[in-house]
């Protein structure tokens, strides 16, 4: 009997982790690409790690600090798992820098540079120190370093300079000091030609005017990371945050985590300034480039070489939604299952504001989670409380980077006589669902939506997502009892055709694969979900792969199941999708279950399975169920996204051989491209048949 607790059966989820951010990595290394779809994919590299070092590394520095081994399946103590991750990112460090050298040197072709304030000519150089004169120099702080002017506090992720002077009246006086560069200061300064120049080396030009009297030595740019204590950024601290609540006292609250130095900068400026901030040896990273990658997003954003970006693909509203006719009529004749981004949003926007002035609609209750800045939802949630229906909405406020969104959002509900829920102690609500009640013939009528992704209009446009809408009674009815969960008090409450985390979900998932268990070799699973943790469905899941079920796995990130493990998990393929879009729907096909298809909010970790409100949907739509099922058997069948996860924890991108090229993104904008123009010339029964020939055969 093999031994499935085994750690050695297990990735670690820091490490797992980093391979999915080096898959983000080799998209911005792929020449097949637009070069600022390239520039993009380095941009979110360096964003993901960001967050990385600010929640996880971070947390794992609270742990060992307090000398508490925690660990996951793999057992990995904090301290080795720090010693791997600084490891691999010190490794994977010069294959950014060349990948970004690349870059720029094939955008100078196309007339964009990055360059150095002495590297332009003279006319710049006016131009640029006129720049400084009226947006920099009002704005921008010289802290000096000494005896009297202590080091100062540095926030999360501030960028500046450390610089070395000499006193013009007595040159054997060096001295040293900071320059912090606030945030509205952009980090390139363009100019009108396609030529972009650092800040730095601009107000590295001005330092005299900003120390009188003193003459520069020399300068390094630098960037800080402070831990999660004092600014929680990631909704992953959750698992963290719990261990460390439980009676821990921490030290070194809001220490410094990470240290980033520019090229300029050498061992006395390095040993300057962290005889300061005692950042730890290995968690300082000198570039030989520019450092914050992130920033690259505003040169991604220059409209005028939107010629070096993928061709725009404008999502579509497809039949029966496109014929104007009323949808809470359309979906009394039927189900609707949306997948975006390549079918549009906007119906689930038009079902609200649709709802908000129907003078038939009684009330409307949703979950808001991430609705972005002048959502038209919440805008018309409060139209519809205002002209007086019962409108009730669950703001979770602690959705990261959401928090003051939703906080706004919120008291401009309240204020339009909204009932709102500011989330649930102890739990996010992270469950998408919103519910209409209308009145028709003296009688009430329910419609509903779930989805897999946010009521955000803006992301729904690059996030892969999954929306259901339906009047089905029991789906409605059991609606209606979920949000009478979030608004009062139950212990015991259960939904029969809907299934609320943290009590159901997970006993239903590991029921529904234990029945394929059941049925050896003719058992069939296909999960896609955009994190695999949890322990005890990844055992539920070896256990079904050693009965003969085969299973494929499409998990976005992070995975800490090991696939093709010797008498363990031979018959479990697990692939990840990096592309245009971002993977972020879950739905699951269990082969020998009566219903067989069901989609989630909640992907399968702990903290989504027993710390979040989260909500499984069975469908049961045959349409909606086929649909679903082949858009699964087309990702699986991907070989130009994919990369295939090996029993060692790393990837392989998978190779076609002498098979046709298949990117299952470009595939369904094509896809649904051909059916809207098919509606325009075509009968409702060609458009039928045309939409039918998706089908992908395993």
């Amino acid at each position: 009997m093999i031994n499935l607790k085994n750690p050695n059966l297990y990735n670690n989820r820091q490490i797992s982790w980093l391979h999915f951010n080096t898959r983000v990595l080799n998209q911005a290394q792929d020449e097949s690409l637009p070069l600022f779809e390239r520039l993009k994919f380095l941009a979110i590299y360096g964003t993901n790690l960001d967050e990385f070092y600010m929640i996880r590394v971070a947390g794992l520095k609270k742990l060992f600090s307090a000398g508490i081994i925690v660990s996951g399946a793999d057992k990995l103590t904090p301290l080795q798992q720090l010693r791997e991750i600084r490891h691999y990112l010190h490794e994977e460090q010069l294959v950014v820098e060349e990948c970004m050298n690349d870059i720029l040197k094939k955008l100078e072709l196309e007339g964009i540079s990055v360059k150095s304030y002495t590297e332009v000519n003279a006319h710049d150089k006016e131009q640029l120190n006129k720049f400084f004169k009226e947006n920099i120099y009002p704005i921008i702080t010289p802290i000096a370093i000494d005896a009297t002017h202590p080091f100062p506090h540095l926030n999360n992720l501030s960028f500046g300079l450390i610089v070395k002077l000499s006193d013009n009246d007595d040159v054997s006086i060096e001295r040293f000091g900071i320059i912090r560069i606030p945030r509205v200061v952009t980090r390139f300064i363009e100019l009108e030609h396609g030529t972009y120049v650092l800040v730095e080396g601009l107000v590295a030009e001005h330092i005299e005017d900003l120390f009188p009297g003193y003459t520069l030595i020399k300068y390094a740019s630098f960037r800080v990371t402070r831990n999660a204590d004092l600014e929680i950024e990631e909704e992953e601290a959750d698992d963290f945050m719990e261990i460390l609540e439980e009676g821990l006292k921490l030290r070194r609250k809001g220490a410094m985590v990470r240290l980033e130095i520019g090229s300029r900068g050498d061992e006395e400026i390095i040993n300057f300034f962290n005889h300061h901030t005692n950042v730890y040896k290995d968690d300082i990273y000198k570039f030989r480039t520019f450092i914050n990658l992130s920033s690259l997003w505003q040169i991604v954003g220059n409209k005028n070489f939107a010629h070096l970006l993928p061709p725009p693909f404008m999502p579509r509203t497809l039949p029966p939604l496109d014929s104007g006719e009323n949808i809470f009529t359309t979906l009394e004749k039927q189900d609707i299952l949306l997948v975006h981004p390549y079918e549009s949003f906007e119906p689930v926007v038009n079902f609200i504001q649709n709802a908000s002035k129907d003078p038939d609609v009684v009330s409307i209750k949703m979950t808001l989670y991430r609705s972005g800045t002048n959502s038209p939802i919440v805008q018309a949630l409060i139209s519809a409380s205002e002209s007086g229906k019962q409108v009730t909405v669950m703001v979770e406020l602690k959705a990261r980077f959401d928090e003051e969104n939703n906080l706004i959002w919120a008291k401009a509900l309240e204020k339009s006589g909204a009932h709102v829920i500011y989330g649930i102690t102890g739990f996010k609500v992270h469950a998408k669902a919103a519910l209409v009640t209308r009145k028709t013939n003296g009688k009430l009528k329910q419609y509903a939506h779930l989805a897999t992704g946010n009521y955000n209009p803006a992301t729904s446009k690059v996030y892969t997502d999954l929306s259901y809408m339906t009047s089905k009674d029991e789906i409605t009815n059991d609606l209606t009892r979920f949000f009478h969960f979030l608004t009062g008090f139950s212990k015991k409450g259960t939904l029969n055709e809907l299934y609320m985390a943290p009590t159901q979900i997970k006993p239903k998932i590991l029921s529904l694969i234990q029945k394929e268990t059941q049925m050896g070799e003719e058992g069939r699973i296909i999960a896609k979900v955009n994190s695999l943790v949890d322990e005890d469905v990844i055992r539920a899941l070896y256990k079904a792969s050693q009965a003969g079920v085969k299973i494929d796995l499409i998990v976005r990130g992070v995975c800490c199941l090991k696939p093709n493990v010797k008498e363990v998990s031979e018959n479990i393929r697990v692939i990840s999708i990096i592309g245009k879009y971002l993977e972020h729907s879950r739905a699951f096909y269990f082969k020998n279950d009566e219903t067989q298809i069901y989609i989630s909010s909640a992907d399968w970790m702990p903290r989504n399975l027993i710390r979040r409100v989260e909500l499984l949907t069975a469908i049961k739509d045959e349409v909606s169920k086929e649909k679903i099922l082949q858009i699964l058997k087309l990702q699986c069948a991907d070989n130009t996204l994919s990369h295939e996860l090996q029993s060692d924890g790393s990837y392989s991108k998978i190779q076609r051989e002498d098979t046709k090229a298949l990117n299952n993104h470009k595939f369904l904008e094509d896809f649904v491209n051909r059916i809207s123009k098919a509606t325009k010339k075509e009968s409702p029964t060609e458009v039928a048949l045309l939409a039918s020939k998706l089908f992908i055969e395993e």
